[in-house]
Parts: C-alpha cells; structure tokens; sequence
C-alpha cells in the first residue's frame, strides 16, 4: 500500500472512531445527571435551617423560589421557604401562577400560637383588598383557630402551607398533616403568601429573599415590622 493510500485510510479511522465517542460522552447516564443537577436549584441554609433546592406537593416536583429570615428588629423570628413549579422573581408573577405551592416556616424562637395567629391575621387584612380578605376569611379564621390549638410554637418547631390546584389549602404543623377539610379556592392561599408578599410585607428583606433575591443585609432590614 502506498504511503499516501495509509495516511487516508488513517485519516478516515479516526474520523470514523473520533464521532460516536463525542456522541456517547454526551449521552451517558453521568452526563445526563449532571445536567439534571445543574438545573435543580442549590439547597440554603438559614441559621442552621436548610431548605432543600426541591420539594413534592400532590406528587409534583417544586423548585426553591427563595428562602430567607425573618427579623424583628435584631432578633431573628423564624425562617421560610416558598416552593413552585416555575420560578418567579415578582408579587405578581407569584401570585398569577395557579400551579401547587408552599411555605414553609420554621421558628427560630417561641412564640405564643394565639399571639401568631393574630399577627398573621392582621397580616393578611393589611395586604388583601376588602374583597380579597371577605373570600378568604374561612380560611383565615381556620389558620387562627389551628394556632390557638397549638398554644406555643417553640423553637425549632415549624409549620407549612400547601396550596393544591382543584383541592385547595392543607397545613401542616411539624410535618403532620391537620386533619379536616382543606380550605377551598386559591383566594386564601394567596392573600396569606400576601403577609410576605403584599404591598406591606412583614419584612421587607425576606420578602426580596423569597423572590429569588439577595440574601437580607443587616443594615436594611424591616425593624417596624409587628411579628408576624
């Protein structure tokens, strides 16, 4: 064989050799789950509360929407988490997604149950309209009574709410579900994300963190603030 019929035969080996093993290197299981990794958001840790970067609410997986904490002058109160099935980085866009969602609230001191029930109470006749509060007071008036029963969230202990499209709203204290009926409609589910969110959020900081934002800064942080 010539020695220019050996280079071409060469040339065209390691053509055909150099192809397939680009095309199975970005096919292999590693690769595949290395991808999945990066799009899955990173967990946060809060004040040694970590936030998982996903979670599943009526068999749907979530992403991490923001996590952060909230303060009380200089006193960290507790930490929460929102969870959805798209990120968004506004009130509006939040509030618009009708897909599942949650809170999750871990306390980072006591608090009496009456006393939070109240303040979240307040909380979502501040930031609802007159309309929106009116359609959600069964549910209001159930978180309430869920909190008086509770009598103390202590430290450590922790509450979430799920919202569940076409069965409504379901809470849970301590990773227990409460038992009776879930409260009807999205309205309420909404105004109470409202107490974070609204035009009068309990802290101004964390409402930024639960949006996806910069992690609250000392210097900025929402001492006016009523507890909630």
């Amino acid at each position: 064989m010539s020695k220019r019929k050996v280079l071409m035969t060469a040339g065209l080996l390691a053509a055909a050799l150099s192809t397939p093993i680009a095309a199975s290197a970005q096919s292999t299981p590693a690769a595949a789950s290395a991808a999945t990794a990066a799009a899955a958001p990173a967990p946060i840790e809060l004040a040694g509360v970590k936030y998982d970067g996903t979670a599943e609410v009526a068999g749907q997986k979530l992403q991490l929407n923001g996590a952060g904490i909230r303060y009380k002058a200089i006193f960290k109160v507790y930490t929460a988490g929102l969870y959805m099935n798209a990120k968004a980085t506004t009130p509006e866009a939040v509030l618009a997604n009708t897909g599942p969602k949650r809170i999750h609230i871990q306390m980072l001191r006591d608090i009496d149950g009456e006393e939070l029930g109240k303040l979240f109470t307040k909380g979502m006749e501040q930031n609802a309209t007159r309309e929106e509060f009116g359609r959600s007071i069964v549910g209001v008036l159930r978180m309430s009574e869920i909190f008086v029963q509770k009598k103390k969230l202590k430290t450590g202990e922790s509450f979430g709410v799920d919202y569940i499209p076409g069965t409504g709203t379901v809470v849970f204290v301590n990773g227990q579900l409460i038992p009776g009926e879930p409260i009807k409609g999205e309205d309420f589910f909404n105004v109470l994300l409202k107490i974070w969110l609204g035009k009068s959020p309990a802290d101004s900081d964390l409402k930024v963190a639960l949006l996806g934002g910069a992690k609250a800064v000392a210097s900025n942080r929402n001492a006016a603030g009523s507890g909630r």
